[in-house]
């Protein structure tokens, strides 16, 4: 008898966790894929808005400036001094000193004029959806800047924060905001409107026609009705007035009160430079209840003038734009002795180019229909805007007396 014996034999793997814990992870990776898939080719893709939604502009940018206006980048703190093309980004920091001013645009259409003296923060400047939704931010440490916005779009915003107040601007308001050396403040709101909240947590809404004061600890000191600027009378701008025979005379300033405010007296400034730089200060005057000034001594030359009104509350109007008036001596024309040479245009974008040049100390330098004056060595300087089919530029050279001359220069755009 024989017996038969049946044998199976098996073999069998031997295998890591990691091994199993893979192949898991690619069996979900796979399930998900497919799932996304699915929904992608049902509904569509789920990251499509998700991907355009946020837009950041090129950067806010220079629209004007004058003097010296400086920039300091956020990441590198390099400080640099401003160009027609130069890009302002969030953290980045506009400095005006005792001559600058800047006109700059922002994303959501709104222009911030920044004064002398002035330090400003570029905070936020971006838009969302398109440029349908912008979010405009900056921060006033010092000095003085006025805004003007446009209509908001639904979802955006222009806030303006100062070391007091927070305040978020309505859409067509124009606006001015001042940070004084004493650590006071004053809003003035010639239209519009805007929410301001103090640094104590104090929310009031200014409207336009309305002046609001703070004291050093960011509470309300003061508010009331806008004091409007006065308006100068003469002499008128550009006037020429002539000497007596010893070569000097009196001028008499004559102005407006203000449409607006009940104002109690008034600041007159005279200077030889436009930017009224204690250097160039002829004659400062304070607590004036007439509206009018009289200047004597002035010797042949240019001058600038301009008024500001005070109210009783001690409420301040914004300065008048100045005026120029030029004090000639009879006899005095010839023009023989006004050059002008060395002169470059430097390229720096568009239609936007810098001319460089000498002529004599003090001169003033006219193109384009900008000015500038020449330096103590005769150096000038002027950013002007020049046509694309211009091919001459003419330079009018005007000395203090009044005497001017033209110099004639042959032009080749950039784009030749």
């Amino acid at each position: 008898m024989s017996t038969k014996s049946s044998r199976f034999d098996v073999e069998w793997w031997i295998v890591s966790k990691r091994v199993i814990y893979s192949l898991v992870a690619l069996l979900c990776l796979v399930v998900v894929a497919s799932g996304v898939g699915l929904y992608s080719w049902l509904y569509g893709n789920p990251f499509k808005s998700g991907a355009t939604e946020i837009h950041a502009p090129a950067g806010a940018r220079f629209v004007s400036f004058d003097g010296d206006v400086r920039v300091v980048r956020a990441q590198t703190r390099e400080s640099l001094l401003a160009r027609s093309d130069t890009q302002l980004y969030p953290g980045d920091i506009v400095q005006t000193q005792a001559d600058g001013r800047a006109r700059i645009q922002l994303a959501d259409g709104s222009n911030l004029i920044v004064r002398p003296n002035s330090v400003v923060t570029i905070r936020d400047n971006t838009s969302m959806e398109g440029g349908q939704r912008p979010q405009v931010r900056v921060a006033v440490a010092r000095g003085q800047i006025n805004v003007r916005t446009e209509q908001q779009p639904q979802g955006g915003s222009n806030i303006v924060e100062t070391p007091l107040t927070k305040n978020n601007l309505a859409g067509a308001t124009g606006a001015s905001f001042d940070v004084r050396e004493d650590n006071t403040e004053g809003i003035r709101v010639s239209d519009g409107q805007l929410e301001t909240t103090t640094r104590g947590g104090v929310k009031t809404t200014v409207q336009g026609n309305e002046y609001i004061a703070f004291n050093q600890q960011g509470n309300i000191k003061s508010r009331e009705s806008l004091l409007a600027i006065p308006q100068l009378l003469s002499p008128h701008d550009l006037a020429k007035i002539s000497a007596t025979d010893k070569g000097a005379t009196s001028v008499t300033l004559r102005w407006v009160r203000p449409q607006t405010g009940t104002p109690r007296h008034y600041r007159v400034e005279v200077a030889t430079s436009p930017f009224f730089v204690q250097a160039g200060k002829v004659t400062e005057r304070d607590q004036l209840e007439a509206t009018q000034f009289g200047v004597s001594d002035l010797r042949a030359g240019i001058y600038f003038w301009r008024v500001r009104a005070v109210a009783a509350s001690g409420q301040i109007s914004e300065w008048t734009e100045p005026q120029k008036f030029t004090v000639v001596v009879a006899g005095q024309g010839s023009a023989e002795h006004i050059t002008v040479t060395g002169v470059a245009f430097e390229f720096i974008g568009g239609n936007i180019y810098v001319a460089r040049g000498r002529t004599q100390p003090g001169n003033t330098i006219r193109i384009n229909g900008r000015e500038t004056l020449a330096a103590a060595d005769g150096s000038f300087q002027l950013q002007i805007s020049v046509p694309k089919a211009a091919r001459e530029i003419i330079i009018e050279a005007e000395d203090s007396q009044g005497t001017r001359r033209d110099t004639r220069l042959d032009f080749k755009n950039s784009d030749e």
